[in-house]
């Protein structure tokens, strides 16, 4: 997994969990525009271990990833706006993606001996959406993962994150990103505001 706030082609990897970081591609713009860029979220995501090959990855992957982000995008929002009936349908289409198993990880000595996680076949790209499918099923499943749910503060920031700070006063999605245009914007309300005129003698 990517450090926290780490971007790798317009990508971010900083929101605690893999069903959200493929939520945060929509953020506009799109950062799931491609193939290319679908194969960058699947690595950087560690959905893939370092190496493998995603030649298969083409348009109809993307159109399957892109619908299920949305899909999820609806699923999530409904949990955190407390309107479980919103998502009904929307989550038996989740449960249906998850399941499907994610791919096999197996143990292979790398080109320095070292063993090394490779996947036991081909990556596939059903499987792979099972595996962040999973995720969101754990994670919404989970009532102490579910309490750390958070929206970002950040204006027109549509990010959600897993807020894991100590006290549980996490803000912003990235206190590198959003916290640091706050801080700015907050810096230039200040500046412009008129000096407070002193008493006339």
């Amino acid at each position: 997994m990517a450090p926290a706030a780490a971007a790798t082609n317009g990508l971010r990897f900083d929101c605690g969990r893999l069903c959200l970081d493929l939520l945060a591609t929509a953020e506009p713009p799109d950062r799931l525009d491609g193939a290319r860029r679908l194969r960058a979220w699947l690595a950087g995501a560690g959905v893939v271990p370092p190496g493998t090959p995603l030649d298969a990855v083409d348009g109809a992957w993307l159109a399957r990833f892109q619908a299920a982000r949305e899909l999820l995008a609806r699923v999530v929002h409904a949990e955190l706006d407390g309107d479980g009936r919103v998502a009904g349908p929307d989550l038996e289409r989740v449960n249906a993606l998850a399941v499907t198993a994610p791919p096999a990880p197996v143990a292979a000595r790398g080109a320095d001996g070292r063993l090394v996680r490779r996947l036991a076949g081909a990556p596939d790209c059903g499987a792979l959406l099972g595996q962040v499918a999973r995720d969101a099923v754990d994670l919404l499943t989970d009532p102490v993962a579910r309490g750390q749910l958070r929206r970002c503060e950040g204006e027109n920031c549509p990010l959600i994150y897993l807020d894991t700070s100590r006290g549980r006063r996490r803000r912003w999605c990235s206190s590198e990103v959003c916290g640091n245009r706050e801080r700015v914007a907050r810096h230039r309300r200040r500046a412009s505001e008129p000096l407070p005129v002193g008493d006339k003698a």
